[in-house]
């Protein structure tokens, strides 16, 4: 059975405020569960599961872990079919990464656009994302769910774009609708991509630190691109050489 302090907790992790303030997480699902596990089992505060989930938890603390029923997994869970299991994770330590290639995000709202561009840089080998305090937290329980477990293996850091980027040493491009042809410059995967807000582009603050603005041309009517979809294309190219 689950307590009312828990049921109160997993609730009030669903604001980012609390999140911050506890340095706690809610992730659910068997496939993720699983996966962060048996990666940072030393991370889990409490584990909730169902009957169905029992044998796969045979090897982790039983003291962490409270079987419960279906309807009450289903009373804290955000799913709209709860899979099986729930758990609260304390947030890991981010740790120094140098890497020739970078994300950055300067105001990306969208969960699912988060969760979305974490997988992509998780497919081409982009250890960090790079964010202005104004994108959504990556311990978003939607961004968590759209991540698919990118979210072990990419770090996520926050910080000031225009200050922390030009210290990076590296060449800032910019996803900018005047930019140069993405098709028609020569890419290579050394380098910090810029990808700016779902409706505003990229601030003009960030704008003024941008050494290579690139576009990806226009063959239709449409008005704009989707960022996470503007992400793979200009990921694709920046890494179709390697």
């Amino acid at each position: 059975m689950i307590s009312k302090n828990y049921i109160k907790l997993i609730h009030a992790l669903e604001r980012k405020k609390i999140r911050d303030e506890q340095g706690k997480f809610v992730l659910e699902g068997e496939k993720m569960l699983l996966e962060i596990l048996n990666w940072k089992s030393d991370k889990l505060e409490h584990l909730f599961y169902t009957e169905g989930f029992k044998d796969s938890i045979v090897h982790f603390d039983s003291s962490k872990c409270t079987e419960i029923t279906e309807k009450e997994l289903k009373s804290i869970s955000r799913l709209q079919t709860p899979n099986k299991a729930l758990a609260i994770f304390q947030k890991w330590e981010l740790l120094e990464v140098k890497s020739d290639f970078y994300i950055a995000l300067d105001g990306v709202q969208d969960p699912g656009n988060m969760g979305t561009i974490m997988r992509l840089a998780d497919w081409f080998g982009v250890p960090e994302i790079i964010c202005s305090h104004d994108t959504v937290d990556c311990f978003n329980p939607k961004v968590v769910q759209a991540t698919m477990g990118a979210i072990f293996r990419v770090q996520v850091r926050y910080e000031e774009l225009e200050t922390y980027l030009p210290k990076l040493n590296l060449p800032i491009y910019g996803a900018l609708l005047e930019g140069e042809n993405v098709y028609q410059t020569k890419l290579t995967p050394k380098g910090i991509l810029v990808l700016g807000n779902e409706g505003k582009g990229i601030s003009q603050l960030i704008q003024n630190i941008i050494d290579k603005p690139i576009s990806i041309p226009r063959f239709g009517d449409a008005e704009s691109l989707n960022v996470s979809t503007a992400g793979a294309i200009l990921l694709s190219e920046f890494f179709r050489t390697v």
